[in-house]
C-alpha cells in the first residue's frame, strides 16, 4: 500500500463520486423491470430475467477477465476503461428503444454490467486496502453512502421519466390494440432514450476525469511463490466462504430492492407509489452505513457488525412472512416531481421489505474485508471471485417470480422464505466462517 493519509482522503473523494455513479446505474433496474414489462409486453417472470438477469450475469462472466485486464492496466486506468464500457452499454438503450427490442435492452444491460465488473473488481479492492484493514468496513461504509444516495435518486428520476402515468397507461392499453397499441407501446419506450443518453455522456466524462485523476497507485505484496492464482486463492477458506455469503447478501440485496415494487402493486398499491418503493430499501441501508462509520470499528467489530446485520435482516423478514397481507400503515413519502411530502397507505409487509435495507447496509462493507483479510498476494483474483458473487443478483427476481406465482398477494408473500437460510448463513460466516485460515480449522 503506497497511499500516505492525504493521497488516501484524495483517493476516497474521488472513488465516493464513482460510487454515487455506479450506484445510480445499478439501482436504475428497479423501474426498469415494469417498464420492460410494459414496453415490451413482457410477463412477470420475462421482466424480471431480461433486466436483472442480464445485468447481474456480466459480472460472473467478466470479473476473472476484468482481474487480467487490471493486470495491464493498472487500476485506475481500468477504472476509466470500465466507465467507458458503461457508457457503451447506455448508448445501446438508444436503438433498443426505438426498435423497443428486448434484445437489444438485454445487451445494453449486459454491456453496463460488464463495465462494472471492471471497476468494482479495480475499486473494491482500493477502497479496502488504501487504510488499515481494521477499518475498511468504515471505508466501505462511506462509499455504501455515495453509492445508496446515487440509487436512492435514481429510482424516482428514471420512474418520473419513463413511468409517468403508468397506471393510466395500463388502461388505456387495455382498450387499444393492433396499430394504436403499438403506437403507444412506441411513444413509451422512446421515453428511455434521453436519461440514457445523458448517462453514457456523464459516463464518458467521468473517464476522462478518472484517467487524468490524482489517484495514487496501489501496490500488492509480491506474490513470493510459484503458486498459481488459482490455487493462491483457493487455499484461504475465508475467500471462499466469503465468496458464498457475498453471493447469497448480493441476491438478499437485489430481491429487497427489486421486488418491492411489484410486491407492493400486488398487494394493491398503485404503480405510480410502487415506482418509488426501491428508494425506501436504500435509504434503510443508508441508515445503515450511517452507524456503520460510527461505530465501526470503535465499538463493534467488522464480524461482530456483520452477525448483528444478519439478526436484524431475520427480523425483519419475518415481519415480512408474518405481518399479513391486508394489514397497511400510513407513510410518509417524498415526491421529487412535486418536491413535496405525501402520506399513502402502505401494506405493512412492504414496510418490512424496505427495512432489510437496514440490516444488509453492513454486509457487503464487513463481508469483503473479512474475506481478503490475510490473502496478501490473491488480492485481485480474490476481489475477482468476490465480484462474481454479484451473480447473486440475476437469480434474485426469477427466482423469487417462479416461487412467488403469478399475481398471488399471499404466494409472493411466502416466496421471501428464501431469506431465512440466507442470512443464517451470513451469520455463521460472520462468527465462524471468517475467521478460519486453513481448510483443517474447519472440520
Amino acid at each position: 500500500m503506497s497511499a500516505n493519509p492525504r493521497q488516501a482522503r484524495t483517493a476516497i473523494l474521488i472513488l465516493g463520486s464513482l460510487f454515487f455513479l455506479f450506484g445510480f446505474v445499478t439501482w436504475l433496474n428497479g423501474p426498469l423491470i415494469p417498464f420492460m414489462r410494459i414496453a415490451c409486453e413482457l410477463s412477470d417472470f420475462e421482466a424480471s430475467m431480461v433486466v436483472p438477469f442480464a445485468f447481474y450475469a456480466s459480472y460472473f462472466v467478466m470479473a476473472l477477465p476484468a482481474s487480467v485486464v487490471l493486470r495491464r492496466t493498472g487500476m485506475k486506468n481500468g477504472m476509466a476503461l470500465g466507465l467507458a464500457v458503461m457508457a457503451v452499454g447506455a448508448f445501446l438503450f438508444i436503438p433498443a428503444a426505438q426498435a423497443r427490442s428486448a434484445g437489444l435492452f438485454l445487451t445494453g444491460f449486459f454491456t453496463i454490467g460488464t463495465g462494472l465488473a471492471l471497476l468494482q473488481t479495480a475499486s473494491n479492492p482500493y477502497v479496502t486496502v488504501v487504510g488499515p484493514i481494521a477499518s475498511a468496513a468504515k471505508r466501505i461504509s462511506i462509499m455504501g453512502i455515495c453509492n445508496k444516495v446515487g440509487g436512492i435518486v435514481a429510482p424516482f428520476i428514471l420512474g418520473a421519466l419513463i413511468l409517468v402515468d403508468a397506471d393510466q397507461l395500463k388502461t388505456d392499453l387495455a382498450l387499444v390494440d393492433g396499430t394504436a397499441r403499438a403506437l403507444l407501446l412506441d411513444e413509451r419506450a422512446r421515453l428511455v432514450i434521453m436519461p440514457y443518453a445523458v448517462l453514457g455522456a456523464a459516463l464518458l466524462l467521468a473517464a476522462v476525469l478518472i484517467r487524468f485523476s490524482p489517484l495514487p497507485p496501489i501496490e500488492e505484496e509480491d506474490a513470493g511463490t510459484g503458486a498459481t492464482p488459482a490455487a493462491s486463492t483457493l487455499k484461504h477458506p475465508q475467500l471462499i466462504l466469503g465468496v458464498v455469503a457475498l453471493f447469497v447478501y448480493v441476491w438478499a440485496e437485489v430481491l429487497a430492492g427489486d421486488s418491492i415494487a411489484l410486491y407492493a402493486e400486488r398487494l394493491g398499491t398503485p404503480l405510480d407509489v410502487a415506482k418509488t418503493l426501491t428508494s425506501l430499501t436504500l435509504a434503510a441501508m443508508l441508515i445503515g452505513y450511517v452507524l456503520g462509520i460510527a461505530l465501526i470499528p470503535r465499538f463493534i467489530s467488522q464480524g461482530k457488525a456483520l452477525a448483528l446485520s444478519a439478526l436484524v435482516a431475520l427480523v425483519c423478514v419475518a415481519g415480512v412472512l408474518f405481518s399479513g397481507t391486508d394489514r397497511t400503515a400510513p407513510f410518509l413519502l417524498l415526491d421529487l416531481a412535486s418536491l413535496s411530502v405525501r402520506t399513502v397507505q402502505l401494506p405493512l409487509s412492504v414496510i418490512f421489505v424496505a427495512m432489510l435495507g437496514l440490516g444488509h447496509a453492513l454486509m457487503w462493507p464487513a463481508i469483503w474485508p473479512l474475506a481478503v483479510d490475510g490473502i496478501g498476494p490473491a488480492l485481485k483474483t480474490g476481489s475477482a471471485l468476490l465480484i462474481m458473487a454479484i451473480l447473486g443478483g440475476a437469480l434474485a427476481m426469477p427466482v423469487w417470480t417462479a416461487m412467488a406465482g403469478q399475481s398471488s398477494p399471499q404466494g409472493s408473500q411466502v416466496a421471501y422464505w428464501l431469506l431465512v437460510p440466507f442470512y443464517l448463513y451470513i451469520g455463521w460466516y460472520a462468527l465462524r466462517g471468517s475467521r478460519l485460515r486453513t481448510w483443517r480449522m474447519a472440520r
